[in-house]
């Protein structure tokens, strides 16, 4: 049964160290709604940028940043729950070693398991945090738009800061896709079969996601339409070329 688990450890590693190099290759790249997002929110920095005010886009990147603090609140008492059966010693242990749907494991092998859900768990909570700063950097770029520049420094502009929320938007996924990896970690409590159905369940389930869902499908079209719209420069950008501020000259 050990090579069973070392088996199941590997695939599940695999899976969770790999699953984004691993979903490029099973696919063309841009066949992704990563791919697609990160041509969006791209397109979101370049319309900010010749917004005549971007409360709206600052309103946006706020609730996002919202949802962020929410899941990492969500993961840090998930993390206290598992860390405290982990550290909870003997009667913690005496506590759940008798429950029939668990598979038999020394208690040793059962800190092993319950170790891997808390490290799944540890890394979504680093990705969201992660997210959470990055975010603030990319409202710190909205608030400082220059927006009396010219069109060429403000698309210049635009993407500096579609570099900025890219990554933020990139890590806060992670984060989300780490609940999967969290669960399929928690089924090798049932043993190495569940744990690697759990794994490739969830593996399946993102890629799917990822290529086939209606979601996707959706986003790939937003992405298209976007693609053959240029960005428009509103009537107050004309305006501000004409007539700068004095402070400007």
């Amino acid at each position: 049964m050990l090579i069973l688990d070392i088996i199941a450890l590997a695939l599940f590693a695999f899976s969770w160290l790999f699953y984004e190099p691993l979903l490029k290759r099973l696919g063309e790249g841009d066949n992704l709604i990563n791919t697609d997002m990160t041509v969006i929110r791209r397109r979101w920095m370049q319309e900010m940028a010749v917004r005549e005010i971007a409360l709206l886009d600052g309103q946006l990147l706020g609730h996002a940043i919202n949802s962020a603090s929410f899941f990492a609140s969500s993961n840090l008492i998930l993390i206290a729950a598992a860390a405290g059966v982990l550290f909870g010693g003997d009667s913690a242990w005496k506590s759940i070693e008798g429950l029939a749907v668990l598979a038999p494991a020394s208690e040793l092998m059962f800190q092993i398991k319950l170790g891997m859900v808390l490290l799944a768990l540890a890394r979504g909570l680093l990705d969201f945090i992660w997210a959470i700063r990055q975010m603030n950097y990319c409202l710190a770029a909205i608030g400082a738009t220059p927006m009396w520049a010219s069109p060429a420094v403000l698309a210049e502009y635009a993407e500096a800061a579609g570099g900025i929320l890219n990554p933020a938007l990139s890590a806060f996924n992670a984060g989300v896709r780490g609940y999967y990896f969290a669960l399929a970690a928690a089924a090798w409590l049932l043993g190495p079969w569940a744990f690697m159905a759990a794994t490739l369940g969830a593996l399946a389930l993102l890629v799917w996601r990822q290529r086939k869902s209606r979601a996707a499908t959706a986003v790939r079209k937003v992405r298209q339409i976007l693609e053959r719209t240029p960005v428009m420069h509103g009537p107050h950008m004309e305006h501000h070329m004409k007539t700068p501020p004095e402070d400007a000259l």
